[in-house]
């Protein structure tokens, strides 16, 4: 569902990432759209405003141009965030109330994990975690009382995909929000497939050069839209017109980038799995998200010359972390704790020659 008008003929998903939220400047025929670094707006006349600008936590043109596209590009309705924990503070927010049930995957992101389990739980939420490839397991987690059903595919740290359509067919009256941030509407497109909202940290993957920090929420339904939008101007935590600029820039070369990650993971994943120490090797053979065990993982994460030593991921450059002492410290003595062992790799779009020998001197 979106604003515009829909196309006789759907353009390629290239194209729409190029063009999305591309509304040449009425006054100047500028292409790229304005920075509008303001905080406020004149009104002719008391109360009077153009559209919805009347002041820039309500809205802003910067703003209102990427969520114009990111709704395009996951065929929805796009509120955006100052991060995309503020996004998944604001979805939580909207759709639950006290004495509400979620069922979480028991693979996450450690911040979504520290964002119920400390924050929202305080207000009367409950959880449970669940291991949600068993479908058996995730049915029986689903109750009366189940507000939200999240799901990551990929699932952060381990990489495990998901079969969308098999949770909606088994979430009963629950909403179903579907994080991909690591597969990006590039590889998987969820309210296409029946999900209510997706959410992303455009930090990652959307931004894709690692200079921006930022999150949004897209809606199938323009009701709950609505309700976000009502979030997000209440609680206030919006993105900065720079950034959502930034963000709406990585946009036009997403498919481009996704390409090349994915190229330059397949050749990592090759060599890893030749390596004799390295086991459980995981890569959902998209995007540039790869993790794989060893028991030198701290020390091979140390050795690296290209590969970075430094969390979040998506950027054009390669990144290597160890999430139990980084990303996940966290979720330490949950269900959803990480082997120590555990390396996760964000691959970047540099020749995967390259990659592959950074990785064989570091394990050597």
């Amino acid at each position: 569902m979106s604003d515009r008008q829909p196309d006789a003929r759907r353009d390629a998903f290239a194209t729409r990432a190029v063009h999305a939220g591309l509304t040449p400047d009425p006054t100047y025929g500028s292409v790229i759209p304005a920075v509008h670094l303001t905080s406020t707006y004149a009104q002719p006349q008391p109360g009077e405003f153009v559209g919805e600008y009347d002041y820039a936590r309500t809205a802003n043109p910067t703003r209102s141009a990427l969520e114009t596209a990111l709704g395009d590009l996951e065929d929805g309705l796009a509120v955006t965030f100052a991060s995309g924990l503020a996004a998944e503070h604001a979805l939580i927010t909207a759709t639950c109330k006290s004495g509400d049930h979620i069922v979480l995957p028991a693979d996450l992101y450690g911040g979504t994990y520290r964002l119920i389990d400390k924050v929202m739980s305080g207000w009367g939420l409950s959880y449970d975690l669940v291991d949600q490839t068993d479908l058996d397991a995730l049915a029986r987690a689903i109750r009366p009382d189940t507000r939200l059903v999240w799901v990551e595919s990929p699932t952060n740290p381990k990489l495990d995909v998901i079969d969308i359509p098999a949770v909606l067919a088994a979430r009963r009256d629950a909403l179903v929000v579907v994080d991909n941030t690591f597969a990006t509407p590039a590889n998987q497109r969820p309210l296409e497939l029946g999900a209510d909202f997706v959410v992303h940290s455009t930090t990652k993957y959307l931004g894709g050069h690692s200079d921006v920090v930022g999150g949004a929420v897209i809606a199938a339904d323009r009701e709950w839209h609505e309700r976000l939008r009502f979030v997000q101007n209440a609680a206030g935590a919006v993105p900065g017109p720079l950034d959502c600029f930034l963000v709406h820039r990585g946009l036009r070369t997403l498919h481009l980038r996704m390409q090349a990650h994915a190229r330059s993971a397949a050749a990592v994943v090759e060599r890893l799995r030749a390596e004799a120490q390295v086991s459980d090797v995981r890569w959902p053979g998209f995007s540039g998200m790869v993790s794989f065990r060893h028991p030198g993982a701290t020390e091979i994460a140390s050795r690296t010359r290209l590969f970075t030593l430094a969390e979040s991921l998506g950027g054009v450059e390669s990144l290597i972390e160890v999430p139990q002492a980084m990303t996940h410290q966290s979720v330490e003595g949950s269900a959803a704790a990480v082997p120590r062992d555990l390396v996760r790799l964000s691959c970047g779009v540099e020749d995967p020659a390259d990659l592959v020998e950074d990785l064989r001197q570091a394990l050597g």
